[in-house]
């Protein structure tokens, strides 16, 4: 029997052109009405059954096996691209100034749509396939406005999965692993309000919020090291400052804001991070006469994979490359994945595929100005959602 891969061969070269295309019109989160149409139209000419509009922009097809079964299991990929400005000089980039697929969303989405071909054309399975287009996976809250749009009371998924594209992994490999993937992924904010003044004739008279800041931006940094166990994984990172005007440094910002993101593992550590935030901000105001005003919110839940998904997964990957081309034991990353919104409804498994590496060094990074996804990958992501289903559904 030909394998997967010989089967999908003949249409590669129009997979590579679909997502090369959708690489050369980026679109931001919630903004993919370009993706989304041609998601949507492609699938309508492969003949399958399509629902748009869930969680605004995304798309999601419905493949129904030829042979009688009830399972319905969720195959995922996101579409949406970052605010940065490509600098590859690729053929195809980015012509939407300031936008570009820094991290590969146009594969993901391509893979799943050869799949999605694949599985229409070959229906030998028992029960349901659904193929779920995301938007806005990247901070825009993509999967919880898809979740809050109904999707899993319209397709009752008994298992969903994820994959994404890992640079420095060679191509044809995979990685996944049962329990904690990724991150709980949270957001914060400090606005510091003082009197503001002159700088430079009645300083002494004013309420510095600069001086509260540079204190604070320094204290907060004490939080992971001195609040939480050594033995614990938790990040604090400031990403935002911004008072007063670059043109009128004579004069003395009333306000200050400063934005950063936490990551960890465990709830406990979170609180803990979340109270010393504000204590450090109300208590470090109140020293200088200023006044501070906190946010701090949730953005996203730890993936954690189901044993029951995470052994399917690996069951397909071995199945298409073989046992030791597929790790099981990668550290967990305090990055994020939007991702996490569904396994938080319905048990799944998020994987990772190779992306390539490039001689003794990695290959570029996801959400740097010259990252790629690699289209040689391409074929084993579509071989790896349809041995997904296999898995699944195949008896």
């Amino acid at each position: 029997m030909m394998t997967i891969i010989e089967q999908i061969s003949p249409f590669l070269d129009e997979l590579k052109a679909i997502r090369q295309d959708i690489h050369r019109h980026p679109e931001l989160g919630l903004e993919e009405n370009r993706t989304a149409g041609i998601v949507a139209g492609k699938l309508r000419e492969w003949g399958i059954e399509v629902v748009e509009g869930i969680g605004q922009t995304g798309v999601v097809g419905i493949v129904k096996g030829s042979r009688p079964g009830q399972r319905m299991i969720g195959l995922r990929a996101d579409m949406d691209a970052l605010p940065i400005a490509e600098k590859t000089g690729l053929p195809y980039a980015s012509q939407n100034p300031g936008i570009m697929h820094a991290c590969g969303h146009d594969g993901h989405t391509t893979m799943l749509l050869g799949a999605a071909r694949h599985l229409a054309a070959n229906r030998d399975f028992a029960g349901t396939a659904v193929l779920i287009f995301q938007p806005a996976e990247e901070g825009r809250g993509g999967a919880r406005a898809m979740v809050r749009d109904g999707l899993f009371e319209r397709f009752p998924c008994d298992a969903i999965y994820g994959l994404h594209n890992r640079p420095g992994m060679p191509i044809g490999e995979f990685a996944m692993r049962p329990g904690v993937v990724t991150a709980n992924c949270d957001r914060w904010g400090v606005t510091f309000h003082g009197t503001g003044g002159h700088g430079g004739s009645t300083p002494h008279v004013a309420t510095d919020v600069t001086v509260v800041a540079g204190h604070f931006l320094l204290a907060v940094q004490s939080i992971v090291s001195r609040n939480i166990a050594a033995r614990e994984t938790a990040v604090l990172s400031v990403g935002f400052v911004q008072a007063g005007a670059a043109e009128s440094p004579n004069v003395m910002p009333s306000e200050l804001t400063v934005r950063g993101v936490t990551r960890t593992f465990d709830t406990a550590v979170r609180e803990t991070i979340r109270t010393r935030l504000e204590a450090l901000a109300q208590s470090l105001a109140e020293a200088h006469g200023c006044r501070a005003e906190v946010e701090y919110w949730q953005t996203g839940y730890a993936v954690i994979n189901g044993e029951e998904p995470a052994a399917a997964a690996r069951a397909a990957a071995v199945a298409l490359v073989g046992e030791d081309k597929v790790a099981g034991s990668l550290p967990p990353s305090t990055g994020g994945e939007d991702f996490a919104e569904m396994m938080h409804v319905v048990p799944g498994c998020m994987a990772s595929i190779g992306n390539g590496a490039d001689g003794a060094e990695l290959a570029p990074r996801l959400h740097t100005p010259v990252f790629d996804f690699n289209d040689e990958a391409m074929p084993y992501g579509v071989a790896y959602w349809v041995g997904v289903v296999t898995q699944e559904l195949g008896s």
